[in-house]
């Protein structure tokens, strides 16, 4: 599947050129993406990486799957692209940790706070990821409104293209999982490696 080059951190796993891709959606405040998450990391991902038994085959790219009627969801997908920018072999690690933490970002948790007050919170959160103060600095000037009223932050244009990216290929509930551009409906986030195993087996010819 596509990946416009400003987005390249989103490779969790594998080469760019692997003939196989996984496209796992992720919603950073939904807790089955929370689930799904862990185990893409623990299982999934080694059999991708060198030494893997699908080392070369297979690919898994992260995709930003917002939920608006979660009201924090577009700050903390807005963090991770952030992320992905200043500092982007922090990307997934970062991702994990907000994912691990999400429920300090659900919706009562984040009723009371403002816009500028969630993303200091999550300022503190990259902060914990064994960054520099000016890597925090300049996540932190990326999320920052732009002078103009309505235009965003600089990592928008960003958010933007991932929110289309998944309107187009009709992925509407998070975790979704595409396999070769195909949404692949039968992957659960209760999954082990017993079903994980089983589906590659069929899907990759080692």
């Amino acid at each position: 599947m596509a990946l416009q080059p400003s987005l390249r951190p989103l490779l969790i796993a594998g080469k760019l050129d692997a003939p196989h891709t996984l496209d796992v959606f992720l919603d950073y405040v939904c807790p089955f993406s929370g689930k799904l998450s862990v185990t893409i990391d623990k299982i999934v991902k080694p059999w991708v990486e060198a030494g893997g038994r699908y080392e070369g085959k297979i690919k898994i790219i992260f995709r930003n799957q917002v939920q608006p009627w979660h009201g924090a969801s577009t700050f903390t997908h807005e963090a991770g692209l952030a992320v992905a920018r200043v500092t982007p072999n922090k990307f997934w690690p970062f991702s994990l940790r907000l994912l691990q933490r999400q429920g300090e970002y659900y919706d009562i948790p984040t009723s009371t706070l403002t816009p500028v007050q969630i993303r200091e919170k999550l300022a503190s959160l990259y902060a914990e990821t064994d960054v520099t103060s000016d890597q925090v600095e300049a996540f932190r000037d990326l999320l920052r409104n732009k002078s103009t009223p309505n235009g965003g932050v600089s990592v928008t244009d960003e958010l933007k293209y991932t929110i289309k990216f998944s309107r187009q290929n009709g992925v509407h509930v998070s975790p979704s999982v595409l396999w070769d551009g195909l949404l692949a409906n039968e992957i659960s986030s209760s999954w082990g490696e017993t079903e994980w195993a089983q589906f590659l087996q069929q899907k990759v010819a080692v």
